[in-house]
């Protein structure tokens, strides 16, 4: 099966670029012009149908049913925060898998979280996602539709993207590129590169491909850890590349785009929030064009990993601006509703299997 190729064996629309697009309608004896038209229902005004293109003709419509798949995700649950907002989806996908995305309201804008598979086999420790492993990649498409979806509804419009939610995004490369450059385009919602940011736990390959990509958008390390040893033992990642050959990749990645890599450290308590830990990782960053995002580790009931308290993470923050590090501690949001990567599929999927 193609990237572009959906389960049910039609070809996946929505992951098509616009030239794709035109070539297929054109082969078939289209006017040129019904491509954009159609890429604009599927990408600006985000449709959730072949029905809603009113000014495609009905003929057109039903030939669109026949031969091609047509992502629209259906929200299973919704959930919001009562503290800050934030809200989380839960969407069904057309194969009766489920997967994540949150919505985040900022004086700057709405971002949107997406996740770009069904679980994760990465294995990291702190982390929800991976506890039944990895199902199956995303299609371009099928990340794509989570932000459609949200801005519909919603009725608000997202102005930055993070490739944060369930899944590790370089082990699904081809789709994640697809989606990028759909997401980006001009005559698409056209997000501005600069506006994504795409999180890795580390694969070193993936991080030096994208950097042949030329793109504009932010890369973010899962790092976690100052050491191999600490690494080991938080994210089994660590075990292939070791922290030297990651900072020569975020090192690569930052020559060939210009852009700032971002080091997202999740402080865990009595692990890796020491002062000895502030120093190591300030000795690391500096030496990069790179901010370091603290992250207090947000809980789950499957593994005994507790938070820094609050004098700990920011004595950790302190120790680094001392060494001249740009350093921020990420904002906690949604955490009243399963708001961490993997919590409200897990919790679905346990829903739906009680008696």
């Amino acid at each position: 099966m193609t990237n572009r190729e959906e389960r049910s064996g039609l070809t996946d629309i929505k992951s098509l670029t616009l030239s794709e697009l035109a070539e297929e309608l054109t082969q078939r004896g289209e006017k040129a012009f019904r491509a954009k038209q159609i890429y604009q229902w599927m990408h600006v005004k985000c449709a959730r149908s072949f029905d809603e293109m009113t000014n495609l003709s009905k003929e057109l419509r039903e030939d669109l049913k026949r031969r091609y798949h047509y992502t629209s995700l259906k929200a299973v649950r919704v959930q919001e925060s009562a503290i800050d907002g934030t809200k989380k989806f839960l969407f069904g996908l057309s194969d009766g898998n489920v997967v994540e995305s949150v919505w985040m309201k900022y004086k700057h804008g709405n971002s949107v979280c997406i996740s770009s598979q069904v679980g994760c086999r990465m294995g990291c420790r702190f982390c929800a996602s991976t506890l039944d492993g990895l199902e199956r990649n995303l299609l371009a498409s099928e990340m794509l539709d989570q932000i459609y979806a949200i801005t519909v509804l919603t009725g608000e419009r997202v102005s930055n993207v993070v490739v944060m939610g369930t899944g590790e995004p370089m082990d699904n490369y081809d789709n994640l590129l697809t989606f990028l450059r759909l997401l980006t385009d001009e005559n698409g919602l056209h997000i501005s590169q600069r506006n994504v940011t795409v999180s890795t736990c580390g694969i070193v390959p993936g991080i030096r491909k994208l950097a042949g990509e030329y793109m504009q958008i932010t890369l973010a390390l899962s790092l976690h850890a100052t050491t191999d040893e600490k690494r080991k033992a938080l994210m089994p990642i660590a075990n292939r590349y070791s922290i030297t050959e990651l900072m020569d990749a975020c090192a690569y990645y930052f020559e060939q785009t210009g852009r700032r890599i971002t080091f997202e450290y999740s402080l865990v308590g009595g692990v890796n929030d020491t002062d000895e830990d502030a120093q190591e990782l300030a000795a690391l960053a500096a030496p990069l064009c790179c901010h370091i995002n603290l992250i207090p580790v947000n809980p789950i009931k499957e593994r005994d990993f507790v938070q820094s308290d609050k004098e700990r993470i920011q004595a950790f923050k302190n120790r680094l601006e001392k060494r001249g590090i740009n350093v921020t501690i990420r904002r906690e949001m949604g955490r009243d509703i399963d708001g961490a990567c993997g919590q409200l599929r897990r919790k679905h999927i346990t829903d739906q299997a009680e008696p």
